[in-house]
């Protein structure tokens, strides 16, 4: 017997007002594996700089590098977090080379006498966050 086909708005159905996604989104925040990325970055000592890796694998989160950097993004300012301290694996700033981001963060890590070289820092700077 053939299945029956399913339309379009069979295929969208509402959620369950039991559903873990019906509650409203956490606030950034209220988010305790943001907190936690937050609270590796701030962290790492002035003049030594982590990989988003390392700090998520720090923040008990291993894997999910990409959330170290959507955690920095949406921190609120009034935190201010040692963001450029978080580089890209191989020590590399991960912003286009020639953008604003990038200048900064080369700026900033160049103030704390970190070494940047052609959008890398050298392995010596690069130290794996306290656990």
């Amino acid at each position: 017997m053939p299945r029956p086909k399913k339309t379009p708005a069979a295929l969208f159905r509402p959620l369950s007002a039991t559903s873990s996604r019906s509650r409203k989104p956490l606030a950034a925040e209220d988010d305790p594996a943001l907190q936690a990325i937050w609270h590796v970055v701030c962290a790492i000592p002035r003049g030594q700089v982590s990989t988003y890796g390392a700090v998520a694998r720090t923040a008990g989160l291993p894997g999910r590098a990409r959330q170290a950097g959507f955690a920095l993004g949406v921190a609120p300012e009034s935190l201010h977090l040692p963001w450029h301290r978080v580089v890209g694996a191989g020590g590399r700033i991960v912003f286009p080379k020639h953008s604003h981001e990038h200048r900064e963060q080369a700026r900033r890590l160049r103030a704390e006498g970190v070494l940047v070289r052609d959008g890398r820092v050298p392995p010596s700077a690069v130290t794996r966050p306290e656990e």
